[in-house]
């Protein structure tokens, strides 16, 4: 496995797919920091971009939240779904790099591949994972870059990690 130190980048990710017989397929664009800005690189590909937050609660528990990108996303609402303690806000990019090899731009669900000591809880949309969408789209590791898989095979990346991620319902 390619590996930044020894953190998964984006080539290792590709082949860790390709080996636990995760289908997918990228797509290569400008670097891109939000969602609005990416949206019209991917216009004429199928699937759901999504929005992925790396927060932290007051007591420093760590959470990656992703989501359809067209969730309305109330950070007071989304503490409460996970029971977070005093609120959730937005982690130090130090911890996101440290916790998940990844940089502030660039989160993406694959950066649990990462956290092999689950210091990170995993939250994610329930729209990502219950077939509402063909294909759900995240950014493998870089912002450059957009990689789309079906549901099924974001579980079955998500199991491979031995994470048990918490599924909840967000309205849009």
């Amino acid at each position: 496995m390619t590996m930044a130190g020894n953190l998964v980048d984006r080539k290792g990710l590709e082949n860790q797919l390709r080996q636990w017989g995760i289908d997918f397929d990228t797509f290569e664009h400008p670097e891109v920091f939000t969602v609005e800005a990416a949206l019209p690189h991917l216009k004429d590909v199928e699937g759901m971009f999504a929005k992925n937050l790396f927060l932290r609660d007051k007591k420093k528990r760590l959470f990656l939240f992703c989501a359809a990108h067209d969730a309305d996303i109330k950070l007071n609402d989304l503490a409460k779904l996970v029971g977070a303690s005093g609120g959730l806000r937005f982690a130090d990019e130090s911890v996101l790099q440290d916790k998940l090899g990844l940089s502030q731009g660039a989160v993406t669900v694959f950066g649990i591949i990462n956290d092999v000591i689950h210091d990170v809880k995993l939250v994610l949309d329930s729209r990502l994972v219950d077939g509402s969408y063909a294909r759900v789209l995240f950014h493998p590791m870089v912002n450059s870059a957009t990689l789309s898989l079906t549901s099924t095979g974001l579980l079955k990346f998500v199991e491979k990690t031995g994470k048990t991620p918490l599924v909840i319902n967000v309205s849009t």
